[in-house]
């Protein structure tokens, strides 16, 4: 992000001081949700008497009024699934805008205000700031609202997963009979918000009883699939993402658009010039045979599909995971068991320190020497350590054709390019 804020002319002020706020004399401040409320610009702002808005209600007032909005919520797939969205709807020349939290390859940018009527917005459930502490998604109004998958997540605002099922179902209860819910039926959460849905529901998955279906499935330098609708054949596509979980992305997109009226045909051919997001199982480069892929997963489940695609994608060819434990959720140990599992697809394991533990109180951290014990019970080669001495590992011992997969939902240090250029040196 800070990339495309340069590539936009926009220079942040590094660090924090009331001087920000008072120099600029701005007319609205948005106050994102990391701000806090003792924070010395938000104080300033207060003192001042400014008028402010969380970012969830700027969108809704500037950029979502008298739009036909598409969002995008769930546990799991929203960049990747908003992304797409927005690209075949591009692609079908209907100049949508968008909001996503990231940047689209094809896109280039993360937001567009857009000519045309619809708004692709990925809907959050996380709260939307310290004064506005309401999911993020309340505030987006969708007419079309996709739903991919509910779990447990974001440990920090939710103590379980009943709280979670609540957001989710608050906003259900806000959809008018005149909107539309595009839901995965092979989610068991999903199914059981859907009860207390309020407006017409299309369905989409891989299991029977789904209206919009996926089968066989063909893996390899790209995914190939057939969708039938309602039993009936739609078509096979062709698309360069892995895996199983971004077919359900797709069926999901395809679901949403296929009910606002795009055909197809429309939405095949683009789908093959999809080119996914930055961050998410993207190549940063190769070097001989040897990939090196970036990737955003923190959540067990995330971490296991995005395995499982890889190792589907290079069929016989060592699969490394390099994981750093960033987010508020991951540095706790709530999912201390689910991580063995997920890295299960994983041919060898690489695990960085905590990052920032002592923001994260000491019984509820992340243990990583259980976690590095058990999964060398599952017979993982697996090993935690600085990410310099990672730096060294991955450039000393992975083979020529092998695949480093890193996993943050943050910088990870820089580690990527270092690997790469050490690499590069090397060969």
């Amino acid at each position: 992000m800070s990339d495309q804020l340069a590539s936009l002319g926009i220079i942040p002020c590094e660090g924090y001081a009331a001087e920000n706020i008072s120099a600029a004399k701005p007319d609205l401040v948005i106050i994102g949700n990391v701000i806090r409320k003792e924070n010395v610009e938000a104080q300033e702002v207060m003192r001042l008497g400014l008028a402010y808005l969380s970012m969830p209600q700027a969108i809704r007032e500037f950029f979502l009024k008298e739009k036909t909005t598409l969002v995008i919520a769930g546990t799991h797939g929203k960049t990747t699934c908003s992304t797409m969205a927005a690209w075949l709807l591009e692609s079908a020349g209907a100049q949508p805008g968008f909001l996503v939290g990231g940047i689209g390859k094809n896109l280039e940018k993360s937001a567009k205000l857009g000519a045309g009527k619809f708004f692709v917005v990925e809907g959050d459930e996380y709260d939307s700031s310290f004064f506005d502490k309401k999911a993020k998604f309340l505030h987006y109004h969708p007419q079309t609202l996709i739903l991919n998958a509910v779990e447990f997540d974001h440990a920090d605002i939710y103590k379980d997963l009943g709280q979670v099922m609540g957001a989710f179902a608050e906003l259900l209860l806000l959809m008018a009979p005149t909107c539309r819910v595009v839901a995965c039926w092979d989610d068991p959460n999903i199914r059981e918000l859907l009860s207390k849905c309020p407006c017409p529901v299309f369905t989409f998955g891989l299991t029977s009883g789904a209206e919009l279906r996926a089968d066989s499935f063909e893996f390899g330098a790209t995914t190939k699939f057939r969708i039938l609708q309602k039993g009936k054949e739609l078509g096979w596509v062709e698309s360069p993402l892995p895996g199983k979980h971004n077919i359900k992305n797709t069926l999901a997109a395809f679901g949403a658009l296929l009910n606002l009226g795009i055909p197809f045909a429309d939405l095949a051919a683009a789908l093959k010039e999809f080119q996914s997001v930055k961050k998410r199982q993207e190549i940063l480069a190769t070097i001989g045979e040897r990939v090196i892929i970036d990737d955003f997963a923190h959540h067990p489940t995330a971490v296991y599909e995005t395995l499982m695609a890889l190792k589907e994608k290079y069929v016989g060819r060592k699969l490394w995971a390099i994981f750093e434990p960033r987010s508020n959720t991951t540095r706790r140990k709530v999912f201390q068991k689910d991580f063995v599992q997920a890295f299960k697809p994983a041919d060898e394991i690489i695990l960085a320190p905590l990052f920032h533990p002592e923001k994260i109180p000491e019984e509820e951290r992340l243990h990583l020497e259980d976690l590095v014990d058990d999964l060398k019970k599952e017979g993982k080669k697996t090993r935690c350590c600085p990410i310099e001495q990672m730096i060294s590992v991955l450039v000393e011992e992975t083979g020529p054709q092998d695949i480093l997969c890193f996993m943050s939902n943050g910088g990870f240090g820089g580690i990527h390019h270092k690997v790469i250029e050490r690499l590069r040196q090397k060969k």
